[in-house]
């Protein structure tokens, strides 16, 4: 849901947490990057957050993926079956990240069940 040359970040401000884009550096050639998206959810919501990993190409994500990991947060991936690309989710579930790996089909029903 980031536009494009963007990279989206979450960050908690006295009002609350607020969702900031900016331009920084380009991560594994993405701008926006997964990674940084789930860098700052890991320091936001620490072992509270459910993360999500989808189908995409290279592994952009596993280094904000493993963030939230050590920081206890649940962490659900999509199957290969399901996935156009198993790049991102397979690069997650491969460092033994995930706590689920799931079709596409039941990603919300997983959620579901972590709340």
């Amino acid at each position: 849901i980031a536009p494009g040359d963007f990279h989206m970040v979450v960050q908690r401000q006295p009002r609350g947490v607020v969702v900031k884009l900016h331009q920084g550096p380009q991560e594994h050639s993405c701008r926006p990057s997964v990674d940084v998206l789930f860098r700052s959810a890991a320091e936001t919501y620490g072992g509270s957050a459910i993360t999500v990993m989808l189908t995409g190409m290279g592994n952009d994500g596993l280094q904000g993926t493993t963030a939230l990991h050590q920081r206890g947060a649940y962490v659900i991936a999509q199957d290969a079956a399901s996935s156009v690309v198993w790049g991102m989710p397979g690069a997650v579930v491969n460092a033994g990240l995930a706590h689920s790996v799931v079709d596409l089909s039941c990603i919300a029903p997983e959620i579901l069940k972590q709340i």
